[in-house]
């Protein structure tokens, strides 16, 4: 049985009661067969979209503290040596995910570890793919200090469809790669930016798995 992530609740309920009203609707006030199935053929279709946007995965993670795993699903769309100026200020590497509205949104932590600094930023909604988004897009900044002491960054970046960003933790948490960093809706990207001793396992245009892929090893 299909779960669904509690991010959706909301959306899904508003989206049930207006099929049931369409259900009503067709079915005592629209006498045109075709017209009627139109109208909720395309409804249907829409509905479906919803409810496998907000699908909840059961996934089993094995936990490495040596191991960044993918804290998305999606794409790698970016990989670059770069300097992290919010909150780092020094040189990374820098791993950025795309992920379309057809991928499971849920964004877990990559690495064990405690919350160190967390902040949103308001800004533009640029499509998530661009470099740009990076820097003006609206975003959410999480930090987590690895167990050596060394600190590695996760923002979540809106995109042109996203109007909400979503995180669940705050500054003092401990955290493990089983968390739940947040959730972003319908459409947008996570920038990781890592030690630049990171040792890669992706490559430009690799789908990833979040929870279970490794971005790399430390």
């Amino acid at each position: 049985m299909m779960k669904f992530h509690k991010a959706g609740t909301t959306t899904i309920y508003y989206a049930t009661a207006i099929f049931a009203g369409l259900l009503f609707i067709s079915w005592f006030f629209i006498p045109d067969n075709i017209l009627r199935i139109g109208i909720l053929g395309a409804y249907a279709l829409i509905y479906f979209l919803i409810i496998q946007f907000f699908r909840y995965p059961q996934r089993s993670i094995d936990q490495n503290e040596t191991m960044i795993l993918s804290p998305a699903d999606g794409k790698v769309c970016v990989i670059k040596e770069t300097v992290e100026n919010e909150y780092l200020k020094t040189k990374c590497l820098q791993v950025s995910i795309f992920m379309s509205p057809t991928n499971v949104h849920i964004n877990w932590i990559p690495i064990p570890g405690e919350i160190t600094y967390m902040k949103h930023k308001d800004g533009e909604f640029h499509a998530a793919f661009k470099d740009k988004s990076a820097e003006e897009n609206e975003r959410t900044t999480t930090a987590v200090k690895m167990n050596d002491g060394r600190e590695i960054v996760m923002c979540q970046v809106a995109g042109a469809m996203a109007r909400r960003i979503i995180n669940y933790v705050k500054v003092g948490d401990t955290v493990d790669q089983r968390t739940e960093l947040g959730f972003i809706r319908f459409g947008s990207r996570v920038d990781l930016y890592l030690p630049l001793d990171t040792q890669l396992q992706v490559k430009i245009n690799d789908k990833v798995k979040g929870s279970q892929t490794v971005i790399g090893t430390i």
